[in-house]
């Protein structure tokens, strides 16, 4: 192995700055084997590159989320669309967890091994999802899509606890949420195919979600924060429009939240339907 590749945080950097998502996915893959083979060396004192976007490809055409097209799932263009617009967020999915391994330096080689299992994960869900939308006739970039994933890893780049609490205790966590009515669909569609591929996201997604719950109370004990309190405080404070309910809550507790933060985040979803109020 040249001395190049066994450097953890330019591999990471690479692999997230890759375009082409069948070469990030292969990247993605070599990591993580080298990583578990201890064949990666970490420097945490090397200066992070600038970075204002990861790498992907020229389609999907990238729009404000009020601008994607709403189509009914009984038409073949609309059941494309459907899972392409999961196959997008699971390729944003993988650049989300690359960049929680490469732009936040010094914490444990626990920390980092999560998010490589993570990226891994995802890059063989959008193959998965890659591969049904072939077999529909379509691939990756038929559709537009948004950025909105992308747009909340760059709100919080700043600050490893404030990424733990928003993306995988909110966004990821979302997912668990709308998985179980998108498989309706889906069924009711006579799509058995597809639902079955859900299947193994959902029960991957919940780990996700289950480590970015374990790493936001290991931050928050790290900096003498009470972890309730301290979520509940980010929350009042950002612009969370994904808080809106209905909740998972059999899914949500497996992946680590508690019964009072189940009050809490019902009472935010219920404050924020409210005419006129805020969060």
């Amino acid at each position: 192995m040249p001395e190049t590749d066994r450097l953890l945080y330019p591999r990471l950097y690479a692999a997230l700055r890759e375009p082409d998502p069948a070469a990030k996915c292969a990247a993605v893959r070599a990591l993580r084997r080298d990583w578990l083979a201890g064949r990666l060396e970490r420097d945490d004192t090397a200066g992070a590159p600038a970075l204002s976007a990861p790498g992907r490809p020229a389609r999907p055409e990238l729009v404000d989320p009020r601008r994607v097209p709403r189509r009914g799932i009984a038409s073949r263009e609309g059941h494309g669309a459907l899972i392409h617009a999961i196959a997008h967020i699971e390729f944003n999915a993988i650049n989300l967890a690359l960049d929680a391994a490469w732009r936040f330096a010094g914490l444990p080689d626990d920390y980092v091994g999560d998010w490589l299992r993570v990226a891994d994960e995802e890059a063989r869900h959008f193959g998965l999802l890659a591969d049904r939308l072939a077999a529909l006739g379509y691939a990756y970039g038929d559709f537009t899509a948004h950025n909105g994933l992308w747009d909340m890893a760059d709100k919080t780049r700043h600050d490893v606890l404030l990424r733990m609490a928003l993306v995988p205790r909110i966004l990821e966590a979302r997912g668990l949420d709308v998985t179980p009515g998108i498989q309706k669909r889906l069924a009711e569609a006579g799509d058995a195919e597809t639902v079955a591929l859900l299947d193994v996201i959902y029960r991957d997604e919940i780990g996700h979600v289950e480590i970015g719950n374990y790493w936001f109370t290991w931050l928050c004990d790290a900096r003498g924060l009470e972890p309730l309190a301290t979520f509940r405080a980010l929350l009042a404070e950002h612009d969370v429009s994904a808080l809106s309910g209905p909740f998972n809550w059999p899914a949500r507790r497996a992946a680590g939240f508690t019964e009072f933060e189940q009050k809490m985040l019902e009472d935010f979803a219920a404050r924020r339907r409210r005419p006129g109020a805020s969060a």
